[in-house]
């Protein structure tokens, strides 16, 4: 069985934990003390899985290549998934990095930031959740559709 098959898995589960903690902490001030540790630790944690599903994904589009494998219209499904899941992957590195900025700047005083500092942070932090969801969820359907879909 090809790794990639195995570690989607891991950002199927965290990229989606990471938006909704990441939205979470933004908006909910008063929980921040509570959860930090843990939006900290999926922000890291997410774009790993991120990476180690898009890295394995290229290793495996490579392998079906060379082995001829895959039909043109395989290939041109194949090729919208690559994409998404490295888009998928970039929004989801920008998401960890905004929110381990803002857990590092809030993580002693929840808040220790001035009042538009706190609102562009959510802004962004909304954002970057909600495309960071939306492409996963496009890189999973594309990825679907390359294996079930009939072509």
């Amino acid at each position: 069985m090809p790794v990639h098959v195995l570690v989607l898995h891991a950002a199927v589960i965290f990229v989606p934990l990471l938006a909704l903690g990441a939205i979470v902490y933004a908006l909910a001030t008063p929980l921040r003390s509570r959860i930090g540790w843990a939006v900290g630790l999926l922000a890291v944690t997410a774009p790993l899985a991120a990476l180690i599903t898009m890295l394995s994904g290229s290793e495996f589009y490579d392998r079906l290549l060379s082995k001829e494998r895959v039909s043109p219209a395989g290939k041109e499904i194949l090729d919208g998934h690559m994409a998404n899941g490295t888009l998928t992957f970039w929004l989801t590195l920008g998401l960890g990095v905004v929110t381990l900025v803002l857990v590092a700047l809030t993580f002693r005083d929840p808040r220790a930031l001035p009042k538009a500092a706190d609102i562009g942070f959510a802004v962004v932090l909304v954002v970057l959740a909600a495309l960071s969801g939306y492409y996963l969820y496009q890189t999973g359907d594309s990825g679907a559709t390359a294996v079930w879909g009939t072509y």
